[in-house]
């Protein structure tokens, strides 16, 4: 089957919108962490991404608010602005055997290293995949619309993914994101060429763009942030 190489807005637009069709839960806890990284390491394969909480002001950035790790039929929201990047979800994401699927991959694990250095491992990255199959085209959005024929949603993109509580929008736009990846992959792999096996990410020693006294800096702010917790 042949892909489109690239696409117009327009033609995206007029796309059946994708729908994420399962369980949304949103793990904003520690208490429930531990029964949603027991669901995903029972699948080879998830959805993989993340979401920060836009700035519309210049040297105003914040760190990474949501991660969503997806099964074909349960996504999980992970709340990283209300809960740690423990150590069960860090086992999800730096396990060989579950293959990780998302587009534009380092940039969201670099996102994720600056809240925990941690080994990343198993993850395939679209963009890179869609290539071998002539696809330029590098945005979710418009990977899903040529591999799928379905248009991924934006309008919550620039949305406050740090607001006290999700909207149902926000939740159905990040679940879907997730959920569409590992569908795109499987569909590309249906497709010859066939032969040449996903190529898999794995930082084990991820590159580190922080400066010593960064460093030092970000271990006492979780030094700090682990003692106010223990406190309360």
């Amino acid at each position: 089957m042949a892909f489109l190489e690239t696409i117009d807005n327009d033609t995206v637009a007029a796309l059946p919108a994708a729908h994420f069709p399962g369980r949304i839960v949103v793990v904003d806890k520690d208490s429930d962490i531990g029964a949603a990284c027991e669901d995903l390491r029972r699948y080879k394969m998830i959805g993989f991404d993340t979401e920060t909480r836009p700035s519309f002001r210049a040297g105003v950035s914040y760190k990474v608010s949501l991660l969503q790790l997806s099964t074909p039929d349960t996504c999980y929201l992970f709340r990283l602005s209300r809960i740690r990047l423990d150590n069960r979800i860090l086992k999800v994401l730096g396990s060989h055997e579950i293959l990780k699927v998302g587009a534009d991959i380092m940039g969201d694990i670099r996102s994720l290293h600056a809240l925990r250095d941690f080994k990343a491992d198993g993850f395939v990255d679209l963009q890179h995949e869609a290539i071998r199959w002539g696809i330029q085209e590098k945005s979710l959005r418009k990977l899903s619309a040529i591999v799928l024929g379905e248009r991924v949603s934006k309008a919550q993109r620039l949305s406050n993914w740090d607001a006290e509580q999700l909207t149902l929008q926000q939740q159905e736009y990040a679940a879907t994101d997730a959920w569409v990846c590992p569908r795109i992959l499987n569909h590309l792999m249906a497709c010859e060429p066939k032969a040449e096996p996903p190529h898999i990410i794995s930082c084990r020693g991820v590159v580190e763009t922080l400066n010593a006294p960064q460093k030092r800096a970000r271990k006492r702010h979780h030094r700090h942030r682990e003692h106010n917790e223990n406190k309360n």
